[in-house]
């Protein structure tokens, strides 16, 4: 049958996105959207901690649905991504650095949402770890009404320039929503 769920092969992903909502109502759309296919394949979420903004939404929506959340996120940063109550498990660590290492210690694929400086500092990290053999976990980015185009056409210059090896583009995927997104990081090792 079409609409039954397999499995998941992840048990954990990792989600990185915005502690602000965007403008659009499209990405909190698309939050919630990516919180709810990610229940419905009984997968756990390990994130950046925060309540506020689209790291909010998305962990509310997989904490509502039953399924364990970790929020990592540093001490300094509490008081400014944290308010009313956290979301599932939190765990408070000392810094960014100590943040990343946790959130992907903890994941077995990574999704990046839109966000600002800090989304794009994690994702380009994990990019980066995968393309140079660090980890061979799936990384995958959520376009949002074409917000990460410009990213994309960033790296595909790169790639025409010499600076990023010319089948490095295929160590994440892209896709418009969330179930073509998960689909795709599904059947990433297949490729």
């Amino acid at each position: 049958m079409e609409n039954e769920i397999k499995e998941s092969k992840f048990k954990r992903i990792c989600v990185f996105c915005g502690s602000s909502a965007g403008k659009k109502s499209i990405y909190k759309e698309a939050a919630i959207e990516l919180g709810r296919e990610i229940v419905s394949r009984k997968i756990d979420l390990v994130y950046g901690g925060g309540s506020i903004g689209l790291m909010g939404l998305v962990s509310q929506e997989v904490h509502n649905g039953g399924r364990h959340v970790l929020g990592v996120i540093p001490k300094t940063l509490m008081p400014r991504e944290i308010t009313g109550e956290t979301v599932g498990e939190v765990k408070a660590v000392a810094d960014m650095h100590q943040r990343k290492a946790e959130m992907a210690k903890h994941s077995d694929a990574f999704i990046a949402l839109p966000g600002g400086y800090g989304t794009l500092e994690e994702l380009l990290e994990v990019i980066a770890w995968a393309y140079l053999g660090i980890h061979d976990k799936p990384v995958g980015l959520l376009n949002v009404d074409g917000y990460y185009n410009s990213l994309l056409t960033f790296i595909d210059k790169a790639v025409e320039e010499g600076f990023i090896c010319p089948n490095a583009p295929q160590i994440f995927v892209s896709a418009p929503n969330a179930k073509e997104l998960l689909n795709k990081l599904e059947g990433y090792f297949s490729q």
